[in-house]
């Protein structure tokens, strides 16, 4: 009914970038809050930053100043663009969205979770 889909991870060194990006797509009513979190291995999971639909962002103190979140409602799409990469930044990250759809005339908001990238910054 609804997926996310994310692209963009990879292999950088430390102090590069890269931009994750996370589609939504399928019968979409409305997606309200869009983030991003990520888990290390032997880590919990964990969040990154988070956008409301009308653009209020948060960061986790880890990030804040590296890392910009934003969205494009028009094409439900999510972007994390993270620079000054650290080897700690290197993680699985999964892209979430709270997102509103119809089904048989009823409505249901449900919480989603794309796949997962892989984001590796070697040192």
């Amino acid at each position: 009914q609804v997926q996310l889909v994310e692209s963009g991870g990879g292999l950088v060194q430390a102090g590069g970038s890269l931009r994750l990006s996370c589609a939504a797509s399928g019968s979409i009513f409305s997606i309200n809050a869009m983030g991003w979190y990520r888990q290390a291995p032997g880590k919990q999971r964990e969040l990154v930053a988070s956008i409301t639909s009308v653009g209020r962002t948060i960061y986790a103190d880890s990030v804040k100043g590296r890392f910009t979140i934003s969205r494009d409602n028009a094409k439900n799409t999510v972007y994390l663009q993270m620079n000054s990469l650290k080897p700690e930044d290197t993680a699985v990250y999964y892209c979430n969205a709270d997102i509103t759809y119809y089904n048989v005339g009823h409505r249901y908001t449900e919480d989603y979770w794309g796949q997962g990238t892989q984001v590796t910054v070697s040192s």
